[in-house]
């Protein structure tokens, strides 16, 4: 069986299961409900103790549904190679703490259809921006499988064609993972963010620009995506490490939103 383990465990989140579990129920108990349920959601991906309470923010929407999503779609930007296109990986399980998270074969299969997929295991052994949300997933989602994609050079229209089709029903929930401005100073980092959440929220993707989102590849083509579909965005939490752990001279913007019908 081919295994990716975990790779930031005990750097950005907990590697003692123990741990991680009394955090991630800390974390999902202190975020405040929403009565939406979410087709989509875009959540951050820096380390717990920076985002992870910005990201449980959009988690908690779903355990309302935990039976029902049976599917992940999780994509996320590359911080480690460069990749021009989308690349999943040959594994038939990704690693946490928590335990083995299946890898869906017959999404991978489908995916692997478009000519901008392809299978390459270096953009996935180092990369964290899908790996901190699978702990996530793992404490609010029941029976589930994930296809775990990195977006790299892709266009808004080869992401939106990959997610239409891989779409699905009720059963399968899309997860883009992005963080928001980069090492600005809080108050400049704090406009800049209202700016992009303005932008998320009327789907304007294409006025999200390079410094904008790290993810910005993802979200553009799930914003386009969006449109398509008819659905409607909400944002439930937009801070950045300035307000969680860290100093207000260079901080890091997370935001997270809820796409729905």
């Amino acid at each position: 069986m081919i295994e990716r383990p975990a790779a930031v465990a005990g750097l950005f989140y907990p590697d003692d299961p123990s741990v991680l579990t009394h955090q991630l129920d800390q974390l999902l108990d202190e975020a405040q409900p929403v009565e939406i349920i979410p087709k989509a959601i875009i959540v951050p991906h820096a380390g717990y103790v920076y985002s992870g309470a910005i990201a449980a923010s959009a988690y908690r929407s779903l355990i309302p549904m935990a039976d029902q999503i049976t599917r992940v779609i999780l994509l996320g930007p590359c911080h480690r190679v460069p990749v021009i296109g989308m690349a999943i990986s040959r594994a038939e399980n990704f690693i946490t703490p928590l335990g083995p998270v299946k890898i869906d074969q017959d999404a991978a299969r489908l995916a692997l259809t478009l000519p901008h997929v392809f299978v390459m295991e270096e953009a996935h052994s180092q990369e964290h921006s899908l790996e901190v949300q699978l702990p996530f997933l793992q404490r609010v989602l029941h029976e589930f499988q994930v296809l775990p994609i990195v977006v790299g050079e892709a266009s808004t229209k080869e992401v939106s064609e990959l997610l239409q089709l891989l779409w699905g029903g009720p059963e399968t929930l899309i997860a883009v993972s992005s963080d928001l401005s980069h090492y600005h100073n809080y108050e400049t980092a704090c406009q800049l963010d209202q700016r992009t959440t303005h932008l998320i929220e009327s789907l304007d993707y294409q006025q999200i620009h390079y410094d904008d989102a790290c993810g910005r590849n993802p979200v553009k083509g799930l914003l386009y995506t969006a449109i398509q579909q008819k659905l409607k965005i909400k944002t439930v939490d937009l801070r950045n490490s300035g307000d969680t752990a860290g100093s207000k001279d260079r901080v890091v913007g997370y935001g997270a939103y809820l796409l729905y019908s």
